[in-house]
């Protein structure tokens, strides 16, 4: 099994600068690149400052130049946002600016609030047809011209400037959660991200089975890869668990927010519901963090990690991403590279 990288920018108050914020996100990748991480990845999100990805090709080429060996990807790409002629072209400029270190990551989108100011107020169920039409066509404008008329895009005969270096393109991932997107996935040859949030490890066992489904309901299909992501934190000792824990529960409700748009969002910064409106706290209280997640000493992360090497997880993405102070992020972090990793090699 080997180890993926979630570290977005991301705020909790105004009162953090987010020239720290880059300096921060771009040490941890330094940090993952050096420590044998294969992939790092960056979101796609508007106008919150908890996931401060407006432009995820743009920070991925500012990582690129800043790293040697890791590779960059999308996780995730928003189809119904883009353009397919102008994302074609983008993935082609990334994989050229990284020297072919790019790895695509597209789906569907999650919050209505976005939708509703990136897709003139379409319901965010759109995005998987949107998903459906826009992949093949990506993969043909990366190959030469083609005109297409679809039902959501139309445009005369073009291209992709600049092509992808890598042949035919860069390695396509889909974030995938029901069994129909899984299959869609696998016949479309693509890769596979999961995230099961705060549940039990049932749920990531449940996906991989309709992943093997996938498989065996298309002989044809070659066997892609399957990546999983946890929130992620260690410490020295248990005492240390607090901040760690804090953060989740305080993120939680700030996610079922976005979700459901329970409170406003002020100034970027989602507000917390009242509690008494939140339908997802009981995956947030600390029992259920310390028992799903990959919170705990060196010594509890690779115990809690070994059933997913056991199930055949290909990829597990460490999620440093959920509101963490800095400073503990990134002792986390070298706590895992140094003294979690080295168990898995």
């Amino acid at each position: 099994m080997r180890f993926n990288l979630v570290i977005n920018p991301e705020r909790m108050t105004d009162a953090t600068d987010m020239r720290d914020v880059m300096r921060h996100v771009t040490e941890m990748v330094q940090m993952a690149d050096e420590g044998g991480f294969d992939i790092v990845w960056a979101a796609e999100h508007h106008a919150i400052e908890m996931t401060i990805a407006p432009g995820p090709f743009q920070l991925l080429a500012h990582l690129a130049a800043h790293t040697s060996r890791i590779r960059l990807g999308t996780a995730v790409v928003v189809a119904p946002y883009w353009h397919p002629i102008k994302l074609a072209g983008e993935v082609g400029m990334i994989d050229l600016l990284s020297g072919g270190r790019f790895e695509f990551g597209i789906g569907k989108g999650a919050y209505q609030r976005e939708f509703d100011r990136m897709a003139g107020g379409t319901h965010q169920n759109i995005g998987v047809p949107m998903m459906q039409e826009m992949l093949p066509l990506l993969k043909d404008l990366w190959k030469g011209d083609v005109a297409h008329d679809g039902e959501y895009w139309s445009f005369p005969s073009a291209t992709a400037c600049p092509k992808p270096i890598q042949d035919p393109y860069p390695p396509v991932w889909v974030a995938a959660r029901d069994p129909g997107t899984f299959d869609w996935a696998i016949k479309n040859g693509c890769d596979i991200m999961t995230w099961a949030l705060t549940r039990p490890f049932a749920e990531v066992e449940e996906y991989m089975a309709r992943f093997e489904t996938a498989l065996a309901d298309n002989p044809s299909a070659k066997r892609t890869r399957f990546m999983t992501m946890r929130h992620t934190g260690v410490y020295e000792k248990p005492g240390d668990r607090g901040p760690f824990v804090d953060a989740v529960i305080a993120q939680g409700g700030q996610f079922e927010n976005l979700f459901r748009e329970l409170a406003p969002v002020l100034n970027g910064f989602p507000q917390i519901p009242d509690p008494s409106l939140l339908n997802n706290q009981a995956d947030y209280t600390e029992e259920n963090i310390l028992a799903n997640l990959i919170f705990g000493t060196p010594d509890d992360a690779i115990a809690k990690l070994k059933p997913y090497e056991a199930l055949g997880v290909d990829y597990f993405c460490y999620n440093a991403s959920y509101g963490l102070p800095m400073a503990e992020q990134k002792k986390s972090l070298k706590l895992f590279v140094d003294e979690v990793v080295p168990a898995f090699q």
